[in-house]
């Protein structure tokens, strides 16, 4: 039986799966391995998780769900939302980049699970994408973005380019940091969703 997912031997476990997935891919990765990374016993994990299938899930909605959270506060205290476009762009890039492993477990190895992973992994996203729809309708109700914007599509695209800038950075062979793209992606799409007088100088 599966017992409470919190304490010091779950969070080791999540840290040893994040490693683990990330240099082995999800697919080659055996729950034995993630055990031992986080010098626990095979059986430990199971008081834990149902499966490898379950600590992926978990992973991600304990990783995506702090993360939330961080946006969160740091939003709240942000009343222009084109600052707030900025910040949630700079939190994404820095978010990843501060960890690779968990950077190539988000965007390569979710992408390669089961159905029933990405379904299961739906509720953390819709909540990130409604952060994102917030900024948009504050954006278009004070006059900063354009007021025939489709939200849901202009998150779409937000959303899109952000997680193909940080793709394409675990992908890369080159050494360069994701934090250093925040000023390009943010000029790129802040010029396609503020009308011209609303524009940020520089």
């Amino acid at each position: 039986m599966v017992g409470n997912k919190s304490g010091d031997k779950y969070g080791l476990i999540l840290e040893a799966a994040v490693k683990v997935f990330a240099e082995n891919g999800y697919h080659n990765s055996q729950v034995s391995k993630i055990a031992s990374e986080a010098g626990v016993a095979d059986g430990t994990i199971y008081l834990y998780f149902q499966n490898k299938k379950d600590i992926l899930i978990s992973l991600f909605r304990e990783k995506m769900g702090n993360f939330i959270e961080q946006v969160k506060r740091e939003l709240e205290e942000l009343s222009d939302p084109v600052a707030k476009l900025k910040r949630l762009i700079e939190l994404h890039f820095s978010h990843l980049e501060a960890d690779k492993n968990l950077a190539t477990v988000i965007q390569i190895q979710l992408r390669q699970s089961d159905p029933e992973i990405r379904s299961a992994i739906t509720g953390p996203l819709k909540e990130y994408f409604r952060l994102m729809e917030e900024i948009l309708a504050e954006g278009k109700a004070s006059g900063c973005f354009y007021p025939d914007i489709d939200v849901r599509l202009a998150r779409s695209m937000i959303f899109g380019t952000l997680d193909e800038v940080a793709t394409c950075w675990v992908l890369s062979r080159r050494d360069y940091r994701l934090s250093d793209q925040v000023e390009e992606v943010f000029r790129l799409l802040v010029r396609g969703l503020a009308v011209n007088s609303k524009l940020p100088s520089g």
